[in-house]
Parts: C-alpha cells; structure tokens; sequence
C-alpha cells in the first residue's frame, strides 16, 4: 500500500464525489482543504490527514485512516476515513432542518391530482 495519494483520487475512492474530475473541480474551487490549507488536486495526502470538505450545506471533517487510489464498495469507502463527531452532528441537524423546510412549505411540486381538479372545478362552478 502505499504512503502518499493523491487527494482527488482519494476523495473519489472515498465516495465523497461520484467521479474524479468532480473531486478535482471541488479542490480547485476550494470547497477541499488539508491540514487547515488550501489544497491543489495533485496534492498528496497521508494517513492522520485532516481533510475539510464542503458539499453544498454540508461541511465534512475527516482524519484519514487508509490511502486508496481504487474506488471499491462502499463498505471499503467508509474505513478509508474518520469523521469528527461534531461535523457529523451539524450534518445531522442541517439535514432535519432541509427535512422539516420541506414538510412546512406546504408546496407540492406536482401536477394536482384528479381529486384536486374536481374540487378546483367545484370551487370554480359555486362562485
């Protein structure tokens, strides 16, 4: 095994990002970094890392625990890294917070039913 990667091809074997170039995109935007500092995608990483990664809402704290250059299944992905606690929960509660926006808004971002033409029709022939 060896004892350096580099972090595009390791954020990918790690499952973060569905392809690599997706990996690379998000260390050249920014949203990656190692060691607290902006990282380049050639960068290489080392087991005892810590590698920040910001996906949309959600921010990933991660102590690497295993180098890997070759995507394999997910089960694999998860033992390739540790995640911090606290990351975890703010992931969590972010999630419930999108989860309880979603129900509350009401908005239904679908066609009506046909029950529900039938009593728009209703509503509309009564006034």
């Amino acid at each position: 095994m060896p004892d350096t990667a580099r972090l595009d091809r390791w954020l990918w074997a790690a499952r973060l990002f569905k392809t690599r170039a997706l990996a690379a995109q998000a260390v050249d935007g920014g949203r990656v970094e190692v060691n607290e500092e902006k990282a380049k995608p050639a960068k290489a990483i080392r087991v005892g890392s810590l590698v920040r990664v910001r996906i949309g809402p959600y921010e990933y704290r991660l102590t690497v625990r295993a180098l890997s250059v070759r995507r394999g299944s997910a089960a694999d992905a998860a033992q390739l890294y540790e995640e911090e606690a606290a990351s975890r929960e703010r992931r969590e509660r972010i999630a419930e917070q999108h989860r309880l926006a979603a129900r509350m808004s009401g908005s239904r971002n679908e066609r009506p039913s046909k029950r529900d033409r039938r009593e728009l029709g209703r509503l509309k022939e009564g006034s």
